[in-house]
């Protein structure tokens, strides 16, 4: 599908950025903890879309909606994730290994 601006769209409706989009988008750069610039995870909002890449591979780029967006930095600062990483704690849910939902 090609809409009037001539942004090509992919898979699911998300649109496929090329390089040239890419470089002309407003990129925000997570901080690493070890202060290094290596594999930095980026993300770039545009419009209705947000894409998120990381530094060591700019050109793979995925895409998704604002509010799916929304809802995913929302799930992180309820610490619904933190069983993903290790040495972080948080609290069991139904998608944690070691335990069942918590109200």
């Amino acid at each position: 599908m090609t809409p009037t601006d001539g942004r090509q769209f992919g898979e699911g409706g998300m649109p496929v950025l090329g390089e040239a989009e890419a470089a002309g988008l407003d990129w925000v750069r997570a901080e690493v903890e070890d202060g290094s610039d290596e594999d930095c995870f980026e993300v770039a909002l545009d419009g209705a879309w947000v894409h998120i890449r990381q530094t060591d591979d700019p050109a793979a780029i995925v895409t998704t909606t604002r509010p799916k967006w929304d809802a995913f930095v929302l799930g992180v600062r309820n610490n619904e994730f933190d069983h993903f990483v290790t040495g972080a704690g948080g609290p069991t849910g139904p998608s944690s290994p070691t335990g069942s939902a918590t109200s």
